[in-house]
This record gives structure tokens, sequence and C-alpha cells, in this order.
């Protein structure tokens, strides 16, 4: 977690800035989305198996030349809000992400209309187990964090998978319903058209680092 107040090294752009990067990276991950799909999916024979391999690996050159040495973190802040194109969950620029869209409402309630295909798959049609965690996972830190602009971990975090969650369409939504200094608790779920599939509850906590830098929210103190 990176620190977002004052004395931050991140630096901050506008959201037209973040727009632009947007429509020049966004695609290119969704591209890239739609050709993992297709590689799980295709029957192709080795003739075309071997020709769009061989593309694949031309175009992944000509992608690397002027690449980030390090993993990319976090780049930017946009309104407050860290732009964590990387991420697994909500990384724009991240073709293994979704990606989820997080909308916030009001004390800590967000939600996310979602669409998880062949990629996220576990027990046939069925989405794995560890993807709805990790789903689950981020949208409660989301909640917890008031939407990633508050410096926490998850401390610990509890998953009851209620029946299987299959491929297609889904919703997920976490809300905040305790907080005491440097914790926050969280619960959500994943559901389908016919329900909930998966339920969560997690604790949230602020590491040393932003405690010593006085981040603590004691208008939360016990």
């Amino acid at each position: 977690m990176v620190n977002l107040g004052a004395d931050s090294n991140v630096p901050t752009i506008s959201a037209d800035e973040s727009a632009l990067l947007l429509q020049r990276y966004g695609p290119l991950a969704q591209a890239v989305r739609e050709l993992i799909d297709a590689t799980i999916r295709t029957q192709a024979d080795d003739t075309t198996a071997g020709e769009v391999t061989a593309q694949v690996r031309q175009l992944t050159e000509r992608l690397r030349a002027g690449t980030l040495s390090d993993a990319p973190g976090l780049r930017y802040i946009v309104d407050g809000r860290p732009l964590a194109w990387g991420n697994a969950v909500i990384g724009l620029r991240n073709p293994i992400a979704p990606p989820l869209v997080i909308q916030h409402g009001e004390n800590g309630h967000c939600w996310t209309d979602f669409h998880l295909g062949a990629a996220y798959e576990g027990p046939p049609s069925l989405v794995h187990g560890g993807v709805s965690a990790l789903v689950l996972d981020h949208l409660l830190g989301e909640a917890a964090s008031d939407g990633l602009t508050k410096p926490l971990f998850t401390g610990t975090i509890t998953i009851k998978y209620l029946r299987g969650t299959p491929l297609g369409p889904l919703r997920a939504e976490a809300s905040v319903y305790r907080r005491e200094r440097i914790k926050s608790y969280a619960r959500g779920h994943i559901s389908d058209a016919s329900g909930v599939t998966v339920e969560a509850e997690g604790v949230f906590i602020m590491p040393a680092w932003a405690r010593d830098a006085g981040e603590v929210d004691w208008r939360h103190a016990p």
C-alpha cells in the first residue's frame, strides 16, 4: 500500500490525463483478454496454432520495448484515488483482471456488476473458488479503505461457499459494519441471477508505517 498523503512521492494526474492513458492502453488490455479467452476455447489445427504463436511472440517483443523494469505498482493518483492499473482485480491495463469497476455509495458500501469467462473457470462451467475469494478480498478492501484512499491491509478473511458460482454475469457487494481505531470490519457477497453464491467477512488493518505517520482515524476509537 502506498502513502496517499501530502508527502506521497506518487504523482497526481488529472482526470483528463487518466482518460488519455485509458484510451491508449485500455483497448490493448481488452484485446489480450479476448485473446486469452480465444486461446482457451480454440480448436485450431497445428498450422494455425503455430502461426498465431509466432505472431503473438512478435507482438510481445514489440510491446517489451520501453517497458518498466519493475512491477507497475501504483504509478499515479487521480482525484485522491490510486490508479492501480496492474491490479489483478481492477487493473484496466492488466489482461488478467476481469476488470471490476467499483461503484461506491454511502457508509462504506460498494458494489460491482461484472462478467467472468473461461479464464476464471474451476469446476466445469463454474468460477474457481480462489477467484471468488480474490474478488471478495478486493471488494471488502475497497469498502474498508473508502475506495483505496486509506492504507489498510487484509488481516483475516473468511469465505463461505454456499453453492457453485456460474461463469457469466455476476454482482458483488460489500459494506463496512464496524471500525476500531486501526481496524475496519467488512462483509460482502457474490450473487448470480438466482441469489447469493459466496459470502465473506474480513478484518482490514492499518500498517505500522501508516500509524506512525498519524493516519489513524481517532473518531472511531472505542
